[in-house]
């Protein structure tokens, strides 16, 4: 097999024809000939170029609106025979099979047909068969044909012709190959997908998954482990969707805790007021409604200020200038939001190592969608938990009522208790948390430690007593004992919200009952691991 493999002959047949002319251009150039199909070759010779029909080469027309027209022997002969085989060489002479080097071969765009939220027949007319079969032909024939899927990859490809006299090189020609049969599988996965969907199979009995890199990472959650991340085509706002304005580059634990802040932040109607969410390694630190931005993130910093220092901060309506004054008094590493207004920018400029991140929208906290966790031989899949609660949802297991100020906190409480690691509690007064206990294998103790939190937080604030005297209290999962119940009640939390479901709810309610407490259950639990 040769390192290096001439290049005289092209077919080109896209459906994306961004830099489609410029490209022709430099192969003709470059003495290539030029084959192509319908409106490729339409595009090409309108700019002035000898384009050959892909019809004059097969001896047949396009037919059947378009579904054929590459499948052919004379096409897929020419892509896949081995130049060197004195067998292939013979077929090729016997049956006027020219060879074809190079394929330029981009997919009918049934990813954006999706999208745009296409019916079923539109979407199935948009499924390529021609073109991916051609791909994996001339893939695997790489040793002699080069493939190129992506448009970024024109200009590399012409420099590689440039610095070898017409040719590609072994190593080149098998980068583009795996490029290339990485992008049928992510447009089969893709199909498979959407298909799966259409008939509302949850478990269907193959699964693909797909992503396009969108940056290396200098390394994962630590320095010895090799990291990338790759986004999966959504246009749902977030990290993924970003634009970043200002700061050096994400790292693997930035784009983490970036993307827990802002799907809580996002939980928070802007329209019901401003909020303001800060992450510490994935997990809620401060979260708290304001009647400003700037209030909001003071009362979010105040629950636990230590933590904040290095976190991520999330915004649910664009950054100003004034809250931007009181983020730059620590060290921040990123702030995402739908926006930013011109002093905020200023301001942070000032702020060199910063992240700014807006993404001109919040996330939609009921959009349906789907989890992946990588197990050992495997990965599990679930529904994104997207179940929200509404005052009529709740049930008052206890016999005093709570107020209407509990209920609003308790619902809060609730919202940033789904986004803590279980086993979770949060305690919430006035629309901000007061302190968090995440990741404790024992529900008692994170009880004990978002106390304790609140403890130092009222001696640093200089206060007589912890914010947690009057607060209320949410756990995502029920008191398996009334334990957990006693040490809020303790910390001064006044009402409680949780699941229920124990086998011990009797005796958990009879506990609020004699310390005073109001209980709500919600029927519904957040576990999140």
């Amino acid at each position: 097999m040769p390192d290096l493999a001439p290049l005289n002959r092209a077919l080109l047949s896209v459906s994306d024809k961004t830099g489609l002319v410029e490209l022709g251009k430099a192969l003709a150039a470059r003495g290539v000939e030029l084959l192509s199909t319908g409106g490729s070759a339409k595009t090409l010779r309108e700019a002035g170029l000898d384009v050959r029909d892909v019809a004059d080469v097969t001896g047949f027309p396009e037919m059947m609106d378009g579904r054929v027209k590459t499948l052919h022997p004379m096409v897929h002969g020419g892509l896949l025979a081995l130049r060197d085989d004195e067998g292939h060489v013979a077929a090729m002479s016997e049956h006027g099979i020219g060879p074809i080097d190079l394929l330029v071969v981009n997919l009918y765009p049934f990813e954006d047909t999706v999208a745009k939220g296409g019916d079923y027949d539109t979407c199935i007319e948009n499924i390529d068969i021609g073109g991916p079969a051609m791909i994996r032909a001339a893939a695997k024939n790489h040793g002699f044909v080069s493939v190129v899927v992506d448009v970024q990859d024109y200009q590399p490809l012409l420099n590689e012709l440039d610095a070898n006299a017409g040719q590609t090189t072994y190593a080149f020609r098998q980068t583009l190959a795996q490029t290339a049969y990485a992008r049928t599988a992510a447009y089969d996965a893709a199909v498979s997908t959407w298909m799966a969907e259409a008939l509302n199979d949850a478990a269907p009995r193959r699964r693909a998954v797909a992503g396009t890199l969108a940056q290396t990472l200098r390394y994962g959650e630590n320095p010895h482990q090799s990291a990338a991340f790759y986004t999966d085509g959504s246009a749902r706002p977030g990290v993924a969707t970003a634009q970043q304005l200002q700061g050096k580059e994400l790292s693997y634990n930035n784009i983490n805790d970036t993307d827990a802040a802002f799907e809580l932040v996002s939980e928070f109607n802007p329209a019901d007021g401003p909020a303001v969410a800060i992450i510490k390694h994935a997990n809620p630190c401060g979260v708290a409604r304001g009647r400003s931005l700037s209030d909001a993130y003071r009362n979010a910093f105040n629950c636990d200020r230590t933590s904040a220092f290095g976190g991520i901060i999330a915004l649910n309506q664009p950054l100003d200038g004034a809250t931007a004054e009181e983020i730059s008094g620590i060290f921040t590493e990123v702030v995402i939001a739908p926006g930013a207004d011109a002093d905020a920018i200023d301001i942070f400029a000032k702020k060199k190592n910063l992240r700014l991140l807006v993404t001109e929208g919040l996330a939609n906290p009921a959009e349906a969608g789907r989890m992946l966790k990588q197990v050992s031989g495997g990965y599990l899949v679930q529904d994104k938990d997207n179940g929200r609660l509404s005052m009529s949802d709740l049930r008052i297991a206890t016999k005093r009522q709570p107020t209407d100020a509990e209920m609003t906190d308790m619902l809060f409480a609730w919202t940033v208790a789904k986004h803590v690691k279980s086993n979770a509690i949060v305690y919430v007064k006035d629309g901000a948390t007061v302190g968090v206990g995440a990741g404790q294998m024992s529900r008692v103790d994170s009880c004990r430690i978002a106390a304790r939190k609140a403890e130092d937080m009222a001696t640093e604030l200089g206060l007589a007593k912890p914010l947690t005297l009057g607060s209320v209290v949410a756990s995502d999962a029920f008191f398996p004992f009334a334990d957990g119940l006693l040490s809020a009640a303790e910390a001064g939390a006044t009402a409680v919200i949780h699941p229920g479901g124990s086998m011990r709810d009797d005796e958990v309610i009879a506990a609020a009952d004699e310390a005073g407490l109001a209980m709500v259950l919600t029927g519904m639990r957040h576990f999140r691991h």
